[in-house]
């Protein structure tokens, strides 16, 4: 476990490191927060009672995604786990007495949570003073907040075990560019960073909250703002510690059987 520690530590210092790709994403992430509020606002001022999600609601769905977007986003990589199987330096990661599933896990999520650290200060405080409808609001009690911060946890396992079956794809295609673009989209979308889940038609939204794309921004986001609460809330975590069991499983035997016949600079 110490060991996993240490790569944990050295990843997440090397990453706090690109302060300028922190500025570059916090600018993107303010005028695509601006710009979500302002669209859904003029479509909340024809009518009101119209949508499922409350527009205070809505504002604190937008700001907490765009707070956190690297924990949340499956179109995060750390594209040297990649680079190490294309150039064949995989056969110097396989000889190390540790396990190379639990590395790159360590590794990535070092990454993702270094990446929102940097972001999510500045992006929370404008958040929180800048003027109505604008602001974002706090949880509407303690238990709240406890049940997100325990949703996120549970969110950033499960992005990071799924994108652990991305990378592990890399060993048969040899290139991350088709997939990635393809999963970062489908993702984006059933997970409820484009659409959140509720606007979405009853009999899909329903479909749709059972797959582990909901387990990634959906349930926590809607968790912080209020629209998920009781029991709805209690399900949606029990689906993430499912889906986050059931990916790792996944990974770890993907990963156990492309070790079994990965072929280094054909040798």
């Amino acid at each position: 476990m110490s060991a996993y520690l240490v790569v944990f530590r050295i990843r997440f210092i090397n990453t706090l490191q690109y302060r300028a790709a922190a500025l570059a994403g916090m600018a993107t992430q303010f005028a695509w927060g601006f710009m979500l509020i302002l669209a859904y606002l003029a479509f909340y001022r024809s009518n009101p009672t119209a949508f499922p999600m409350k527009f205070s609601q809505m504002v604190s769905y937008i700001w907490m995604q765009q707070a956190f977007l690297t924990l949340y986003s499956a179109w995060v990589y750390a594209d040297d786990l990649t680079d190490s199987i294309e150039s064949g330096s995989i056969a110097y990661e396989m000889v190390r007495p540790i396990n190379l599933y639990n590395r790159w896990f360590c590794q990535i999520t070092a990454t993702r949570l270094a990446k929102a650290v940097l972001r999510c200060l500045p992006v929370l405080i404008v958040a929180f003073v800048v003027p109505e409808p604008f602001r974002m609001s706090l949880p509407s009690n303690p238990v709240v907040l406890l049940m997100y911060l325990t949703s996120t946890v549970f969110s950033l396992g499960v992005v990071a075990a799924y994108t652990m079956l991305i990378y592990i794809t890399v060993f048969y295609t040899l290139s991350l560019r088709g997939i990635r673009t393809f999963v970062g989209a489908l993702s984006d979308f059933l997970g409820g960073a484009i659409i959140p889940l509720p606007f979405f038609p009853g009999p899909l939204q329903a479909v749709l909250g059972l797959l582990p794309f909901a387990a990634m921004q959906n349930a926590p986001l809607r968790i912080y703002s209020g629209n998920l609460a009781g029991n709805d809330a209690l399900v949606a975590m029990a689906l993430q510690v499912f889906w986050l069991i059931v990916l790792l499983l996944a990974g770890r035997l993907a990963m156990g059987r492309a070790l079994k016949k990965v072929v280094v600079q054909g040798g």
